[in-house]
C-alpha cells in the first residue's frame, strides 16, 4: 500500500520572512487526519528570508532532525554548540530535559531551505545531545540517522532509521520488513515508487510492500523514514 500526500495539500504558514509547509498538523495547522505516523511527528518544509531565523526557544524530550537543502543555517544552543550547517548537512538534536536554541539564515542575500523533523523518543528526560554531519556526497541509499549510529549515520533515542535517497537516471530497491511501516519525502526531483510518482514536496505513506523499486529519469533528493509498525 503506498497512500500519497500530495505537495499542494500540506498546510502552508506564511509568516513575511517564513514560507512553511506542514506534512502533520503543526501551529496553527490541524488536520485530524494527519496527526503524524508512528513515531514521526513533524516534516516542515522550511523557507527563511535571508538574515532572518527562528530566535531562541525551547524543546523539550524530542529528537528534532534537520536536513539543509539550499543555503546555510547559523545555529546556536544552550549546549553551547555554534556551528553553521549548509546544504546536504544533517543535524540531530535530542531536547531531552530541555534546550534553548536559535536557527537563522546565514546569507543576507539568499534565501534557505530546510526540512525540520520531529521525531518522538522512546525516553524522557534524558541528557541533551546534539551531533551533525555532511552527507552531501553521498550516492545512492545511504542510512543518515539512527538508533545507534550504525553506518556512520547520527544517533537518536528511537527505533527509527532515515535513509537519504540520493539518485541520478537509475533504479534501486530497498527491502522492507513486516514489522515496520515507511514514509518517504521527495525534497528535490521525481521518484517512482513501485509504480508510483512522486513530485518534489510529496510525500507517501508505505506498508505492506515486500520491497521498494525506487525509479527516477532525473535526479532526485529524498528521504525515507522507517519507523516502528503499530
Amino acid at each position: 500500500m503506498i497512500k500519497v500526500r500530495p505537495s499542494n495539500e500540506r498546510g502552508h504558514a506564511r509568516h513575511g520572512w517564513l514560507d512553511s509547509r506542514h506534512t502533520f498538523s503543526f501551529a496553527e495547522y490541524y488536520d485530524p487526519r494527519f496527526m503524524g505516523f508512528s513515531d514521526l511527528r513533524v516534516i516542515n518544509d522550511d523557507w527563511v528570508d535571508p538574515g532572518a531565523g527562528f530566535g531562541a526557544h525551547p524543546h523539550q524530550d524530542m529528537e528534532i532532525i534537520t536536513y539543509v537543502l539550499e543555503g546555510a543555517i547559523e545555529h546556536r544552543d544552550t549546549m553551547n554548540n555554534v556551528s553553521t550547517l549548509r546544504a546536504g548537512e544533517i543535524q540531530v538534536m535530542s531536547a531531552g530535559t530541555g534546550i534553548l536554541h536559535s536557527e537563522y539564515n546565514a546569507s543576507d542575500r539568499d534565501r534557505l531551505n530546510f526540512l525540520q523533523i520531529w521525531i518522538i523518543p522512546d525516553v524522557q528526560g534524558a541528557q541533551p545531545r546534539y551531533a551533525q554531519k555532511d552527507f552531501s556526497d553521498a550516492h545512492g541509499i545511504t542510512r543518515v540517522v539512527s538508533p545507534d549510529g550504525a553506518d556512520g549515520s547520527l544517533a537518536i533515542r528511537q527505533t527509527a532509521n532515515i535513509h537519504r535517497i540520493a539518485l541520478n537516471n537509475e533504479t534501486r530497491q530497498f527491502e522492507t520488513t513486516d514489522q515496520r511501516v515507511y514514509y518517504v519525502q521527495i525534497a528535490r526531483g521525481e521518484l517512482i515508487i513501485n509504480g508510483t510518482p512522486l513530485n518534489a514536496g510529496d510525500g507517501a505513506f508505505i506498508g505492506g510492500e515486500e520491497r521498494l523499486v525506487l525509479e527516477t529519469a532525473t535526479t532526485v533528493d529524498a528521504l525515507l523514514f522507517e519507523l516502528r509498525g503499530r
